[in-house]
């Protein structure tokens, strides 16, 4: 089984840790945090490259279909525990939106490509 949707959104995720490696303050310039919160949300981009980049690793590269369901699975877990925290700690409500925005949609869009994927085996 080789995944195609899963591998695709691994890799668009790869990169999206390897971007929070070297741009660090995106994350508290896409939410508008105040200057003094900047270092903790560094810190929350370098933990996310620290979780995705492995995952997309796996994701793009294991030759076993149970491995890439894992990781799909555990990067879907992760998106929907971020929407969570995102959601419980924005206080602005058009920046929680943003924020659930891209969590939810970009779960949502692996859990449609993991399950397109897995259908396509049967």
């Amino acid at each position: 089984m080789s995944f195609p949707l899963s591998r695709i959104l691994s890799t668009a995720t790869g990169a999206y840790a390897v971007f929070a490696l070297i741009k660090p303050e995106h994350l508290g310039s896409a939410l508008e945090v105040p200057a003094e919160q900047m270092s903790a949300f560094d810190l929350v981009a370098y933990t996310y490259a620290g979780r995705d980049l492995p995952l997309s690793l796996v994701g793009m590269f294991a030759t076993s279909p149970t491995l890439v369901s894992a990781s799909m699975a555990m990067r879907i877990a992760s998106d929907c525990g971020d929407a969570a925290i995102l959601g419980l700690t924005m206080k602005d409500p058009a920046i929680r939106k943003k924020a659930l925005s891209v969590t939810i949609g970009w779960g949502a869009l692996n859990t449609v490509a993991l399950l397109i994927d897995r259908r396509s085996k049967a």
